[in-house]
């Protein structure tokens, strides 16, 4: 059920918060509201939110700068939003934590739909309840604890995010496979490609910084140029 989750809308327009707010409601999540990012950042570690949707532009501490802050004290989805719909801006996003980015205006079905998608991906890989299976996957010195949605990497644990560790999860369970950017995407986050290379090579950027002694020359996840992203043994 919808109302089991609360969601955190962050933007310093009153106007787009009311309008977010309304419609979530009517979806039947519980919504909490901040209008800056040093609020948000307060909410986000007082009533620890299911997900949050994150406006860039906000005076003091924007969006970039709030979700940076999150992610050093949680794993929890962050939906970016922004008026600007250059590649670079998604980019900065992307690798300063969030999730997924969607500019505006946006039709209130495509968030809804944004929304859905990240909450069963963040629920059904165990980031909020937590699944018991003796599942493990082992390439090299890279083990994917999948009872406990764990990364451990020559012997320590390393925190992912939910598309983290389902990026890894299609990866690392078939390995040696190359996969385009468009086929991680539609697995991963469970909506049709379009113009998704951005996306998706960001979060292996994020990946192989946890992953690989050296991120500029990776053992495990490497890159075929021209066709995609494959995970083998060093």
């Amino acid at each position: 059920m919808a109302d089991q989750y609360q969601i955190l809308v962050v933007d310093d327009d009153l106007s787009i918060v009311s309008i977010l707010e309304t419609a979530l409601n009517q979806a039947g999540y519980c919504v909490l509201t901040a209008y800056d990012g040093e609020t948000a950042c307060r909410v986000a570690q007082t009533r620890r939110p299911h997900l949050i949707i994150m406006d860039v532009m906000m005076p003091q501490c924007n969006g970039i700068l709030a979700t940076m802050r999150i992610r050093q004290q949680s794993n929890v989805p962050i939906l970016m939003l922004s008026a600007k719909a250059e590649g670079s801006d998604r980019v900065l996003g992307l690798e300063a934590g969030a999730d997924d980015y969607l500019v505006k205006p946006f039709y209130q079905q495509e968030l809804l739909a944004r929304v859905k998608a990240l909450l069963r991906r963040y629920d059904t890989l165990g980031s909020i309840r937590e699944t018991q299976s003796d599942d493990r996957i082992q390439i090299g010195d890279a083990v994917l604890d999948t009872s406990k949605k764990q990364l451990i990497v020559r012997g320590d644990p390393v925190r992912l995010t939910a598309t983290e560790y389902k990026l890894l999860l299609v990866l690392m369970s078939n390995p040696g496979r190359v996969f385009t950017a468009e086929e991680l995407y539609e697995r991963v986050w469970e909506s049709d490609a379009y113009a998704v290379e951005n996306t998706v090579m960001v979060h292996i950027s994020r990946i192989r910084e946890k992953l690989e002694l050296n991120p500029r020359k990776p053992e495990y996840l490497k890159v075929v140029w021209g066709i995609g992203y494959v995970f083998e043994a060093p």
